[in-house]
């Protein structure tokens, strides 16, 4: 999960991506300000593309794991009537939002811990983080294939 030479960090991918309208409605999931939820978005990322790497360093299963994950986010989306068969895919999230939810109560918990804002809300800010990694963690990976 690391980034590329001159490539820009994963963290400003996703706040790009939530853009002033998704800051502040996330900021208002948190109660907090947008500035918190900036703060937020980057405990988040980091939390979260830590786990990865961790579970990628646990042994050859947990780099299997990562790695397919990794891989199947890279596949151009399904089209067609495929599409609307809730196959997966980058749309859907697939292996890999399916591993960082996995990683979504730890993270939620340690991020509730070291900001104070509560658990509660803290797990609703990153159910709305989540789909956004999960996009840009998949055109990082497309762009490297």
């Amino acid at each position: 999960m690391s980034e590329e030479p001159g490539e820009k960090p994963l963290e400003r991918d996703v706040l790009d991506e939530l853009g002033d309208d998704g800051l502040r409605q996330l900021a208002e999931a948190l109660g907090t300000d947008a500035p918190g939820a900036q703060d937020f978005v980057a405990d988040t990322v980091s939390n979260l593309s830590g786990g990865l790497r961790e579970r990628a360093e646990e042994g050859p299963d947990g780099a299997h794991e990562v790695r397919e994950a990794i891989d199947e986010a890279a596949q151009p989306p399904l089209q067609g009537v495929a599409a609307f068969g809730g196959l997966g895919g980058p749309a859907a999230g697939g292996l890999l939002a399916g591993l960082l939810a996995r990683m979504s109560r730890p993270a939620a918990n340690a991020i509730a811990k070291r900001t104070g804002l509560p658990a509660a809300n803290v797990a609703r800010g990153i159910e709305l983080v989540l789909p956004v990694l999960v996009a840009a963690l998949s055109r990082r990976a497309a762009r490297k294939k």
